[in-house]
């Protein structure tokens, strides 16, 4: 059976997060780590919960948006839509509660560096969001939902134009060269993977995201390209 890393109290997550969960059980699956193997054997980890989270936080997100942007179409809360539940936004919102510090693992996970667990603590997030779906209801997660988010959706920022195509246009200003991505890691269950891509532009040190499928990947890696050589502007800065 794999080592156990100490956690927090569960009594203390919800004094963080303003909402009881009476079920501990989905609780504690909620919080548990794929690494994590307990003597009532496999499958109890947060994967079943986080493919329902994910949805129910896609259905506020989006049900938000559509009330707060009348006459924005459908590319542009698409764009909204995709910055709000990406793996970056999840795993800072995962940060801001402390969730990580809740995480039940098997092995050294808590060492490794936060680049390389940020897809573990958006997962978390998510996995959370289902089980207060499921034990309080909607309403619940959707409170919960926008009290943690709505400070993003309230920013007055535009959304962007595809990142890929605006990295192309900038990329061919500096030579004949197109953008070329690599995929360097795919992680995650096949219902719902998680990719990492590598974006390089000729004479650029080269930038990498993440993101639920390759599409997405590539347009954050094109972000994160884009903002450090100040093409765009950081506007979580």
């Amino acid at each position: 059976m794999a080592r156990l890393t100490r956690v927090r109290p569960l009594e203390e997550l919800e004094e963080r997060i303003g909402v009881r969960i009476p079920d501990r059980n989905r609780l504690e699956r909620a919080l548990t780590h794929s690494s994590f193997r307990s003597d009532k054997g496999k499958g109890r980890s947060y994967e079943r919960l986080e493919f329902l989270g994910d949805r129910v936080l896609g259905l506020v997100i989006a049900d938000k948006l559509f009330e707060m942007f009348p006459d924005a179409d459908e590319g542009e809360l698409s764009l909204r839509l995709n910055a709000l539940v990406n793996a970056e936004t999840c795993a800072a919102v995962a940060d801001e509660i402390g969730l990580y510090d809740f995480v039940r693992q098997g092995g050294d996970l808590k060492r490794l560096a936060p680049s390389r667990t940020r897809s573990i603590r958006a997962d978390l997030m998510e996995s959370l969001i289902a089980a207060i779906y499921l034990s309080a209801g909607i309403e619940a997660a959707r409170a919960f939902i926008e009290s943690r988010w709505g400070h993003r959706l309230n920013e007055s920022v535009e959304a962007r134009r595809d990142p890929k195509t605006a990295l192309q246009e900038w990329a061919h200003q500096r030579g004949p060269e197109t953008p070329n991505y690599e995929v360097i890691d795919r992680s995650g269950p096949d219902h719902n993977p998680s990719f990492t891509i590598r974006v390089h532009v000729d004479g650029v040190e080269p930038s990498e995201g993440e993101g639920r499928s390759k599409r997405l990947a590539e347009q954050a890696a094109a972000t994160a390209m884009l903002i450090r050589e100040k093409v765009w502007k950081d506007e979580g800065s």
